[in-house]
């Protein structure tokens, strides 16, 4: 299921993979194509991820490849997405969706392996179930944001309906998200976002209703307001949405470490303070104080 070895490297660069990475992912393609059990293992992963393509929730749990697996285990994701790229690709063409979309939504893998090397020095992907939701047509790069295809579960479809709002739990949903490395979270990028959200996906799937766009995020913590001026990004960002009310509060003092300074573990006392948002990150958890993920929906 993998490119040809003259293939694979045109393929990795449509992915954004970084250069740095390209040798190593070539000479270690013969070696995965050679070892019998790593080829059953990317069968295995890629038939499970590209099952039920296009359906909302129902990406696969991958497990983390054992230390002993060494580099080929370090990069065997990368191959995963990379043999996964005709089913998906398929599914766009399917639905219309333009070839620049689809190239710049699959590129998020590369953005991620430089996400993983920021934070461990070296290749590989963090989280290499997220990159499955790009790789089975859940979620798409529109601008600025990127938006998954979701349902509004049980806490926030009560949320937005005791709100007065047309849709409720069960109901259709786009999650936002926010993206490193694209530059500023400015809001005319993300008005642009949205407006080529709207179009997008009443265009693509239009048997889908999507009436709420909801996000969940360390990004939409109250407390960033006492930090930061009113008309920052980040401010500007947290009022476009509504406070989604049901919720616990719940500490999550390492996604902002991980989100502003690239690794999660850094000590806090030692956190950089050359941004008002690194200093409002770090001067509050120095203090004493937490961050919490925020919640929040607005009417599409």
């Amino acid at each position: 299921m993998l490119p040809a070895a003259d293939e694979l490297a045109d393929e990795l660069l449509d992915l954004a993979v970084p250069h740095e990475d390209i040798n190593d992912l070539l000479a270690l393609r013969e070696r995965l194509m050679g070892d019998a059990g790593a080829r059953w293992l990317l069968d295995r992963t890629v038939d499970a991820t590209v099952r039920d393509m296009g359906k909302p929730g129902a990406a696969p749990e991958y497990a983390p490849l054992p230390a002993e697996s060494g580099a080929l285990g370090t990069y065997f994701y990368v191959y995963v997405f990379t043999a996964a790229l005709p089913y998906v690709r398929a599914y766009h063409r399917s639905r219309g969706i333009p070839d620049d979309i689809s190239r710049r939504t699959l590129a998020d893998l590369g953005r991620h392996m430089a996400v993983h090397r920021r934070a461990r020095g070296g290749p590989g992907l963090l989280h290499p179930e997220w990159n499955a939701l790009h790789f089975r047509g859940e979620l798409y790069q529109l601008g600025r944001l990127q938006f998954q295809r979701a349902v509004l579960g049980e806490r926030m479809g009560g949320a937005v309906a005791a709100a007065g709002h047309s849709a409720g739990r069960g109901d259709p949903c786009l999650n936002l998200h926010i993206t490193d490395f694209r530059g500023p979270l400015s809001p005319e990028a993300c008005d642009r976002s949205v407006a080529l959200a709207r179009e997008f996906f009443a265009r693509h799937f239009s048997e889908e209703r999507y009436e709420t766009a909801i996000c969940h995020s360390w990004l939409l913590d109250p407390q960033l307001k006492q930090y930061l001026p009113a008309d920052s990004n980040i401010v500007r960002f947290q009022d476009r949405f509504r406070p989604a009310t049901g919720y616990e509060r719940e500490v999550d003092d390492t996604a902002p470490v991980a989100f502003v300074f690239g690794d999660r573990d850094l000590p806090v006392a030692g956190l950089p303070r050359r941004t008002k948002v690194e200093r409002a990150v770090g001067d509050h958890l120095r203090a004493g104080g937490h961050w919490y993920g925020g919640r929040g929906w607005f009417p599409l």
